[in-house]
């Protein structure tokens, strides 16, 4: 069978990652838009930093396509689909059969129709190349404006700040991180940041960017307001690439319509996974789903019966000096649910876990989130919580079973959703010798996708230390 695949992003290279694993015969023929191998997008905030280069972040050796017989086209743009007969057109004049087609095109940034955001320095904050611009402009900029206070706003913001930018976001609702946190948990972030030297202002939108020879010079906002800027970051949202599909009669709403099998609903031989597919009316935007979707897909197309039923998101804030994670329906209040909650802003300090029918349906973890592994799990398997609610809020104080704490789950669980590593396998690293995340991650890439379970692993290799001490 021949399968192509449109895009080599996060979604697409797990795909051909994972149909390798399950068959060597297929003839696979990827396109990616970007030249570069592909590579994690969620560390791009670590490059910012400087604790991470291009060559850091990508997902699979230079020489793996290869060696594993997979036709690669890096750089070449897909311009076309024929359904009737099978084929996909590339901007290098190529026509490619296929059997299959999955379209895997991803988000692109969403860029205001403002007057001055086609200036020199105004940067759209999405791709390798982006983060390189980013960086060079950074090197003469003594003061930068982020647009945007999402999760990828804050790290890009934290990252400049590091670099010793004057840095300013700009965030149009009313607290930041406002998909994922209440207003309570955005006011605790928003004073956590300002002390690691970002400033913030919410409530907030632009209107123009003021220029000078070309080169973007500062922000103007509705109130009239003007920041002064060398560097503007876009960092306002993105949108499902959808053109392909729609021009090929295909059912788009805000995402590529897929069944349970993730294809189309028009094409029973177009599938979509990723951030450009919508299942059940939702699009999901972050790294564990598309992987989960990929391996589903994996398994429809080497003759499996696989089904999507749907991911449930855990969302972690990469950004140095902050420690957030959050996951469900966090904007519960206590007439909706039962809400379980600390506060101490001025360490920094948040947390809240949502309940309903003895089930957990949400959490906020801000400035100390040593149960992040514990609520993970329970969130994740839709398990019974312990009697003792404040266990769930602070390590130690819960006499939870053995079934509840994430060390002693059974070895056949789960641990890293993102790249199906079980806790067994993290055992049977440890008893290896890797008795460093680091270690375990090189070995099972667990830690690497969203970084959502690396709470769980690193207190699964705690709790094998202490055992060993024990003995």
């Amino acid at each position: 069978m021949r399968i192509v695949i449109v895009g080599n992003g996060m979604a697409g290279s797990r795909l051909v990652s994972e149909l390798r694993a399950r068959d060597r015969n297929q003839r696979i023929t990827v396109f990616g838009a970007e030249a570069w191998q592909p590579y994690n997008r969620v560390l791009l905030s670590s490059m910012l930093t400087g604790a991470a280069r291009a060559g850091d972040i990508r997902l699979i050796d230079p020489g793996w396509y290869t060696a594993n017989d997979v036709d690669a086209r890096l750089g070449a743009e897909v311009t076309g689909i024929d359904r009737e007969r099978k084929v996909v057109f590339s901007a290098d004049g190529d026509v490619t059969p296929y059997d299959r087609l999955v379209l895997a095109t991803g988000s692109a940034p969403v860029v205001p129709p403002l007057p001055g955001l086609d200036a020199d320095g105004v940067v759209a904050f999405r791709t390798i190349d982006d983060c390189q611009a980013i960086l060079r402009h950074a090197e003469t900029a003594r003061s930068a404006v982020v647009v945007g206070g999402g999760l990828l706003g804050l790290e890009a913001a934290r990252g400049l700040a590091g670099r010793g930018l004057r840095v300013t976001v700009v965030h149009v609702a009313g607290h930041l991180m406002d998909r994922q946190l209440d207003a309570e948990a955005g006011d605790v972030l928003q004073r956590t940041i300002a002390g690691l030297g970002v400033g913030t202002l919410v409530g907030a939108r632009l209107t123009a960017a003021h220029t000078e020879h070309g080169r973007v010079t500062g922000v103007e906002l509705d109130d009239g307001t003007v920041l002064p800027a060398d560097l503007v970051v876009l960092a306002c949202g993105v949108r499902p690439v959808t053109g392909l599909a729609r021009a090929a009669g295909l059912t788009v709403d805000r995402g590529v319509v897929v069944d349970d099998r993730l294809r189309s609903v028009d094409d029973p031989f177009v599938h979509a996974i990723g951030e450009c597919a919508q299942h059940q009316g939702n699009v999901y935007g972050l790294v564990a789903p598309a992987w989960e979707q990929a391996a589903i897909l994996a398994d429809v197309l080497t003759g499996g019966d696989a089904r999507y039923t749907g991911s449930r998101l855990v969302t972690r804030l990469k950004a140095a000096g902050i420690e957030l994670a959050a996951m469900g329906e966090t904007g519960l209040g206590d007439d909706e649910a039962e809400v379980v909650r600390f506060t101490d802003p001025t360490r920094g300090t948040y947390k809240k876990v949502v309940i309903r029918g003895d089930r957990l349906v949400g959490a906020i973890l801000l400035g100390e989130t040593g149960t992040a592994g514990l609520l993970t799990q329970l969130y994740d398997r839709v398990a019974p919580l312990p009697a003792d609610r404040l266990g769930l809020l602070f390590p130690g104080l819960s006499a939870a079973t053995p079934a509840d704490t994430p060390v002693r789950i059974p070895d056949a669980a789960t641990v890293c959703d993102c790249n199906n590593v079980t806790k067994g396998r993290i055992r049977a690293c440890w008893e290896a010798g890797a008795r460093e995340v680091s270690a375990v991650a090189a070995q099972t890439r667990a830690t690497t996708g969203c970084g959502g379970c690396r709470d769980a692993v690193e207190g699964i290799l705690g709790w094998l230390d202490a055992q060993e001490t024990v003995r």
